[in-house]
């Protein structure tokens, strides 16, 4: 008989923490899943901590190395589960995480996918912050044109969207970031939420990579974010102008052209929030706080990169106090 969830954990030299992530999904308080871990060529003792496990719910894969979207489509194609559940190999589930997303997904047969808040974690030291998307799809949908309102360790999904979308791409151009890229296809033909519960502890970890310069998980964020703004907007703006407005909004001004006038870049806002809430058969008014906040977001950029170096210190001071003008009327 096949299990209703599969817990995917691709696993590459994650022996740090791995028993912490392991450990807490055998905890989970639902226990009608199956465990799929994948080691993807690693080189440390990851695989000898995989294998000291007997839970026999655990089914261990070992491969040569192909990377993180490979080695998930792999784990897809081999779960039994209607549903599945992401772990990575230095976070940590809490008791009821799958419990309380199972219930989400029974209860919501329209949802595709459903997400939970967080806690970070540096390391092995707690922190005082978390991530708390927001839980609604109208707002979730609207945050995805810019961001990943998703922790991607957190996410549960029915495999027959990954089945309906066509998985994880692994298309060099697309990914990293691999999530974000997913769920922007998925939220456009599916409802998408997060419970809004800190069921998940997300390690932040040095060497991140940074969004910072010219590097690949920059330049292909900005990539989905003009392709999600396009079809928001029904192709009515150039790509230069999403682009700039998509650098702007990740301060990434070296990769704005300086052609798009603030005018413009506040009407693209205004017609992704108008398209969303048409394709979702919302009033335009449910989402006025959220474009708010991303005009005053634009209005900040745009200042700060037209203007601050030009003016000297004269500059730097009035964007300071146009920045805290700005963040007092942000939501």
């Amino acid at each position: 008989m096949n299990n209703i969830v599969s817990v995917i954990l691709p696993v590459y030299n994650g022996s740090q923490y791995l028993r912490e992530a392991i450990d807490s999904i055998l905890a989970q308080s639902y226990l009608d899943f199956e465990f799929l871990i994948i080691d993807d060529g690693s080189t440390d003792d990851s695989s000898v901590i995989i294998s000291s496990y007997t839970d026999p719910r655990i089914r261990f894969f070992s491969q040569k190395n192909r990377g993180l979207a490979s080695t998930l489509n792999r784990g897809i194609a081999l779960a039994s589960g209607a549903y599945i559940a992401r772990q990575d190999q230095d976070d940590v589930s809490l008791p009821e995480r799958l419990a309380r997303q199972l219930a989400f997904l029974a209860a919501n047969p329209d949802y595709g996918m459903v997400g939970t808040w967080a806690t970070i974690w540096e390391g092995a030291t707690p922190t005082e912050r978390s991530h708390r998307h927001s839980t609604e799809n109208l707002k979730l949908k609207f945050d995805l044109l810019f961001d990943n309102p998703f922790v991607h360790s957190s996410m549960m999904i029915r495999k027959s969207v990954f089945e309906s979308v066509g998985g994880y791409s692994t298309d060099r151009d697309r990914q990293p970031p691999e999530d974000y890229e997913l769920w922007s296809r998925v939220a456009r033909c599916n409802r998408v939420g997060n419970v809004p519960e800190i069921l998940h502890v997300y390690r932040e970890m040095p060497g991140s990579m940074s969004r910072d310069g010219d590097n690949p998980f920059l330049n292909h964020l900005l990539a989905i974010n003009v392709e999600n703004l396009s079809l928001a907007t029904s192709g009515a703006f150039s790509e230069q102008s999403l682009l700039d407005l998509a650098a702007l909004a990740h301060g990434a001004y070296q990769k704005c052209s300086g052609n798009t006038h603030l005018c413009e870049l506040e009407s693209i806002v205004r017609h992704a929030a108008e398209g969303t809430c048409t394709a979702n058969g919302e009033g335009s008014g449910l989402l006025q706080q959220e474009v708010n906040y991303r005009l005053n977001s634009i209005r900040y950029h745009y200042y700060q990169f037209k203007y601050a170096g030009v003016l000297g210190n004269s500059g730097r001071a009035f964007i300071g106090r146009l920045a805290r003008k700005l963040k007092n009327l942000v939501r």
